[in-house]
């Protein structure tokens, strides 16, 4: 069975009485596997994930209120950023990474391009404090909101409480984020039978099956681990992965394995953005693989492709694109609850 999060809603008929109506907060379906997540830590609650959508697109996360969370995670790119390689901050600071999308979160045990953070609900001190993105202090964030009549309304109807605290802050970031769940694409309406591949999609998923499946596992698309792709290092740059964070030489060149899931939406790819279009993809993992010690196993032997097996791939890959998810109204920013606040009026 699914973990579904509800809430129950009276909707009133005037004299006809009552009826009553179900708003999933988050939900998945039957053959995906069982959350990372510990939901019972911070269990999911309506004010809770609305304080976290109002918090994820407003900038006053930031030291200078001109970043926010959705500033490099737009909903219409699957919470992703498609304007440039690598992150954008506050003082036009240029980061080094690419921004990753952000769905089924709930999956994952580690965050960051390089896993960095252990758990979604610190995840956000990342961004918050990087000099490069927002470069603010969690004390200052919590003294901004506290000094908030919108955010202490918040706060109270989401904890009972309008006193702001850090804690309260980072968990509904998580809560809004968890609820960022992707599963409506073709490949799923085919999976439960509502829809079927084309003879081009299904020999596509025959080749997915055979040259991708190890690393980027089905239904989610990825392993969620970290691998040597057999990049070259860009020597500007020069971002070793894992290793930064683990200082093991058998970490060098590990990268966290992203989902193909939204790939028409999520473009540049890698963690440096280096890809625009998915035949450049395709064409590195056929002839372009750098080996170095660490590369994965999957990719010692070479991976062969002819052109038409290409076309397929990429056409099964297109039917991971979950259009329902990019444009869900419930994911969006909250211009009835931020437009009314003084930072989005200036």
């Amino acid at each position: 069975m699914s973990l579904k999060y509800s809430i129950l809603v009276l909707i009133s008929l005037g004299c006809m009485g009552f009826y009553t109506i179900e708003l999933k907060l988050f939900d998945y379906p039957e053959y995906f596997p069982v959350p990372e997540y510990n939901f019972d830590e911070n269990p999911l609650e309506e004010a809770k994930v609305e304080l976290g959508r109002a918090l994820f697109y407003d900038p006053i996360l930031s030291k200078d209120n001109t970043i926010s969370c959705a500033s490099c995670h737009s909903p219409y790119n699957a919470f992703a950023h498609t304007d440039h390689d690598l992150s954008h901050g506050i003082n036009d600071e240029i980061g080094t990474r690419n921004a990753p999308a952000l769905f089924n979160l709930a999956w994952q045990k580690s965050f960051m391009w390089d896993g960095a953070i252990n758990h979604l609900d610190v995840q956000a001190l990342a961004p918050i404090s990087h000099p490069a993105e927002m470069g603010e202090s969690i004390a200052n964030v919590v003294n901004k909101l506290q000094n908030s009549a919108l955010y202490r309304k918040m706060f109270f109807e989401a904890y009972g409480d309008s006193l702001a605290t850090g804690e309260y802050t980072l968990k509904a970031l998580s809560q809004f984020q968890l609820t960022l769940v992707s599963s409506n694409s073709k490949y799923d309406k085919v999976k439960v039978g509502k829809d079927s591949f084309t003879v081009q999609e299904q020999a596509g998923y025959t080749l997915f099956i055979k040259n991708c499946n190890s690393c980027h596992t089905e239904p989610l698309f990825s392993n969620y681990s970290f691998a040597n792709n057999g990049l070259s290092i860009d020597t500007t740059l020069n971002d070793y992965g894992k290793w930064g964070i683990s200082k093991q030489s058998k970490d060098s060149l590990l990268f966290k394995i992203p989902s193909l899931r939204n790939l028409s939406y999520t473009y540049p790819y890698m963690h440096d953005g280096r890809f625009k279009k998915l035949n450049e993809v395709l064409k590195h993992y056929t002839t372009g693989i750098s080996h170095s010690k660490t590369i994965a196993k999957e990719l010692k032997r070479p991976i062969i492709l002819s052109s038409n097996d290409k076309v397929d791939l990429i056409a099964f890959l297109l039917t991971l694109n979950d259009k329902d998810f990019v444009f869900d109204p419930k994911n969006k920013f909250p211009r009835d609850i931020l437009m009314s606040s003084e930072g989005f009026k200036k």
